[in-house]
């Protein structure tokens, strides 16, 4: 029998979606299940992007340039320039989803052995991207006690070596929707310049922040202008998810032509998702406020419907739409398994991500699951109800003796 790889045995599951198999065999039980385990939003795309598609009048559906279609690049520097991001057309890239623009980056920045800093709890599949690349994250905690914070500069110091090659941030973040302040960006902002690293910014949830404070780029940071890899995806901001178009923004001449190898060598990304986004870029400023706004409601909704169950507690996400969430439970994984093989209320359970795979760390995120608000508000209201059942009968359940 021939021998599989080591790398593919170092690949982590998702926390997101290895519970899938168990939700599905309770849908076929007839059990509703209320999925708050994936960022899959449910608001309707915008109707330009849905226009785009169904009048297409290509006769043949050709191969696109490796970097993305140029109307499309052009309007991709338009919509940066709205959030004073001012790029040029020849610094974005588009990828097959803001997944591949992970990859490619790494790929194109990293050796194997080479190290990335990321505080965690921190998005799961980094670490599967850089596994792929032959590199390692290493990861420094924040806390939920402290609202998942930037850890202290000292601790950021304490972890570089020689191999370390860059710093990765998530702003909006996901798991948490923790959004970094202006101190905390200049702080990162001083590591990257002062031991001359990359910074790669995943800023996919950038129309979602509600703090009311400016949204800050890492393009905004005076002095790492050629250190910066943005990574970007329309997946999230129009609910488009399945097109999989994403992008890297960079100022760096040499990292692009590196990245442009990987694009070349994968072809194209998808032509029809690249025609979609390109409209979608069109929609009005009625969209996105209706989406921002019923995103609002929905977090303030879940938030403290969560903080009234007895046991839970959840920080206030200023961004994104996901939020962590710690549980009197003894083991997050078992009680998200027990919640899909062996509970129904009603005729309904929860489908939650546990958090441990967010975090490297060892029995970090014991306690906790990530939830995305991604329902209505009468399905996240009979998922807080469901929950705070399941709460009550689940056997590992932890008393509180105070």
């Amino acid at each position: 029998m021939p021998v599989i790889s080591e790398r593919g045995k170092m690949m982590p599951a998702s926390p997101i979606r290895k519970l899938v198999p168990l939700a599905n065999a309770a849908k076929e039980r007839g059990i509703k299940v209320y999925h708050l385990n994936i960022g899959q939003p449910d608001l309707p795309s915008p109707k330009e992007g849905l226009e785009a598609l169904k009048n297409i009048d290509r006769s043949v559906l050709e191969y696109s340039p490796s970097e993305g279609l140029l109307s499309l690049r052009k309007k991709l520097a338009e919509y940066y320039h709205r959030f004073k991001i001012e790029v040029d057309v020849d610094d974005i890239i588009v990828t097959t989803g803001g997944s591949e623009a992970v990859l490619f980056a790494f790929m194109a920045c990293l050796d194997p052995g080479d190290e990335i800093i990321v505080p965690e709890p921190a998005y799961a599949n980094y670490m599967a991207f850089a596994i792929s690349a032959g590199a390692k994250i290493v990861t420094i905690p924040s806390s939920i006690d402290e609202g998942f914070a930037l850890p202290p500069v000292e601790k950021f110091e304490e972890l570089i070596t020689p191999r370390t090659k860059g710093i990765l941030i998530c702003n909006p973040n996901n798991p948490t929707g923790y959004l970094y302040t202006q101190k905390e960006m200049n702080l990162i902002r001083d590591l990257v310049k002062k031991y001359d690293l990359f910074l790669f910014s995943d800023e996919v949830y950038r129309e979602f922040c509600y703090t009311g404070a400016p949204y800050i780029s890492a393009f905004h940071l005076p002095g790492i202008e050629e250190q910066v890899v943005l990574i970007d995806s329309v997946s999230k901001r129009y609910s488009e998810c399945g097109i999989r178009i994403g992008a890297i923004i960079t100022k760096h001449k040499e990292l692009k032509r590196n990245v442009m190898k990987f694009c070349q060598a994968r072809l194209s990304p998808p032509l029809l998702g690249q025609i979609v986004a390109e409209a979608s870029i069109d929609a009005g400023k009625e969209y996105m406020l209706m989406t921002y706004n019923e995103y609002v409601e929905r977090r303030k909704f879940l938030i403290d419907g969560l903080n009234r169950i007895p046991g839970c507690y959840s920080p206030i996400p200023m961004g994104a739409f996901y939020t962590v969430v710690s549980l009197p439970v003894d083991d997050a994984d078992k009680f998200c398994e027990w919640c899909l093989k062996d509970f129904e209320y009603e005729g309904a359970t929860v489908f939650m991500a546990p958090a441990s795979g967010f975090y490297t760390t060892e029995k970090m995120g014991k306690n906790e699951v990530r939830m995305a608000y991604v329902l209505n508000k009468d399905d996240l209201g009979r998922a807080l109800k469901v929950l705070a059942e399941a709460l009550k009968a689940y056997p590992g359940r932890i008393i509180d003796k105070d």
